[in-house]
Parts: C-alpha cells; structure tokens; sequence
C-alpha cells in the first residue's frame, strides 16, 4: 500500500515535469521560415527568354542552366556578379549557399564575396565589388596578401558605413567583424555550403559546410550586429594574376520569424566554434544560461522536494502499520 502510493505521488510529479520540459524545447525550436523566391537561385537558374526574373548578372558571369553560375573561371583578370534585382526586406533571415572554388596549380586567388547591402551591384576593387560599401560584405579569401599568424582560405564578415574602405592591403584585418580560418575549402571533395544567419540588431552567425558532407562547422556568431533596414543580396568574385573558378550553385533564402516572438536563436546543434570569439559568449547567451540555469534548479529542487516527501509519507505509513500490529 505504500510503496504504491509512493508511486502514485512519483508519477505526479514526473507529470507534472514533462510538459514543463517539452514546452521549453518548444521555446527554443519556435523560430519558423518561409522560403523567398525572389531571392533563390537554382536550376535552371534563367526563364525561356534566357534571363533571370529576380536577378541580374554581368561582368565575367557566365550561367549553364544545369550546373552553375559561374562568376569567374580560371583564366587572369576576370570580375563577374550576379544580384537581386528587389531588395531583401526581411528583418530576420538565413541565407544558405551551395558554392564551389576549384583550380589547377598551387597557386590561385582571389577569392568570392557574399553582400547585403544597401546599394545594388556596382563594380570596383573587393573582390570585384565597390569599395566604400554599406551593409554586409561577407568575405571567402583564398589569398594571402599580409596576414601574418592566419591560415588561408580565410572568411570574415566587415560591416561597412559607406565611408571606411576595404583594408586590402593586410586582407581587411582593420574591418574584420569576426572571421575563421577554413583550410580545404577550396578543391573539397563535394560543393561546399556556408549558412548566414541574421537576426535584427542581435545575432549574425555563419556555419561553413567543408569537412564532410553533412557536417555544419561554426565559424563565428556575434551579437548586436545592425545592417541597413532595406538591402540587396548579391555574390561576386574576382580574379587578379592568380586565378581560379568561382562558382555559385544554389541560393536558398527564407524568411525567419516566431510566432511568440521570440526571435532568439541558440547555436546550431553539434556546430564547432572556430570563431576569434571562441570561449567568450556574449553576454545575451550568458543570460540565456542563467536563465535556463534557473529554470533546471528550481524544477530540480521541487522533484527533490517531492521524493522527501514521498519518503517521510512511506515511512509513517511503516511506522503506524509496525504499531497497529504490535497491539
């Protein structure tokens, strides 16, 4: 009889913390996307009249309906784009790219940059784009100008104001954001993917895909990140008198938003962290710690609570049941 109502009371209790835990899981999972077209790329990548609805291409661009879009190939002094013709308007957002840098010889550059900025394509030094440019500019450097200490192929993310320059001559180290090294990007055994994501004014994170198939790779996350409200998202690589193909495969862009409006989002799950923030989280992920710290000790203390309760319920039951029989 006892021991049964020790059970009776355990799984209250157990019920009682299932939901709870399930209902966290949710908080954390509540981040919900919807696919913008406008700003996808895929095969066949043009319409029937060979043009492209929602972009717009030029420079040393060549497009195969089939296969790719490739900015540059491997022949010296090549600048080629491709950019949204409408401007990305969503305030939380994650772009995946599927791409592929590839080359002959041991030598090669210069490297392939993502944009999201508030002014469309316009060509120029970086890396095939316009200097002095506002928004993001998100960076996969494949050679070494002057950057004692890292290893190249190198992906940093500058956040320009419309006045500070690029700083080529030491590979943007004065504008560098965050950034991480990514040896073996280049010539990988499958089309590598980098994944950016934004949330508005609090988080910018990237994960690279290089290492193995199915495998996301943190390469930074920093907080408190502002970009300009309306932006264009475009892509653009360039060649100097090293060389190699730049290629884009795939563009996925979704929109992000929360139904509860929580728009926070954690780490991606089983990503490693390269970043030169490694070891310091920000102080928006120490109070999600702290938080989430709490609730786990206070649910802790009311199951331990309820055992002690449990227990001292057994034990009269035992005691009182040794009394009756005694007389």
């Amino acid at each position: 009889m006892a021991f049964s109502s020790f059970l009776s009371l355990l799984s209250v209790l157990l019920a009682a913390w299932s939901p709870l835990a399930v209902a966290q899981d949710a908080a954390e999972s509540d981040v919900k996307s919807i696919p913008l077209r406008t700003h996808t790329l895929q095969t066949p990548y043009l319409d029937s009249d060979m043009q492209s609805r929602w972009f717009d291409f030029g420079g040393s661009t060549v497009i195969r309906t089939d296969q790719y879009i490739r900015l540059t190939s491997q022949q010296p002094s090549q600048s080629g784009y491709i950019f949204s013709r409408v401007p990305l308007t969503a305030t939380n957002w994650e772009i995946e790219i599927e791409f592929k840098i590839h080359g002959t010889g041991n030598l090669f550059g210069d490297g392939m940059a993502m944009w999201v900025t508030k002014d469309r394509a316009q060509q120029g030094p970086v890396f095939g784009m316009k200097d002095n440019f506002e928004g993001l500019g998100l960076f996969f450097d494949t050679y070494k100008n002057n950057r004692p200490g890292v290893v190249f192929p190198y992906v940093m993310a500058m956040v320009g104001d419309g006045k500070t320059s690029y700083d080529q001559g030491n590979d943007g180290k004065a504008n560098e954001l965050a950034g991480c090294s990514a040896r073996g990007i280049r010539n990988a055994d499958f089309p590598t993917k980098a994944k950016v994501t934004y949330f508005q004014d609090k988080q910018l994170t990237v994960d690279l895909m290089y290492k193995k198939e199915d495998e996301w790779t943190r390469c930074f996350e920093v907080p408190n990140v502002k970009l300009p409200s309306v932006t264009y998202l475009g892509f653009s690589a360039e060649t100097g008198e090293l060389s190699d193909n730049h290629e884009i495969i795939k563009v996925e862009t979704k929109n992000l938003y929360s139904p509860t409006g929580q728009t926070s989002k954690p780490g991606a799950a089983g990503s490693k962290d390269y970043s030169r923030n490694k070891g310091r989280p920000s102080k928006g992920n120490k109070q999600k710690q702290k938080q989430s710290g709490g609730w786990f000790w206070f649910f802790m203390k009311f199951i331990i609570f309820g055992l002690v309760v449990a227990g001292a319920y057994v034990g009269f039951t035992v005691y009182r049941t040794r009394n009756r029989e005694r007389f």
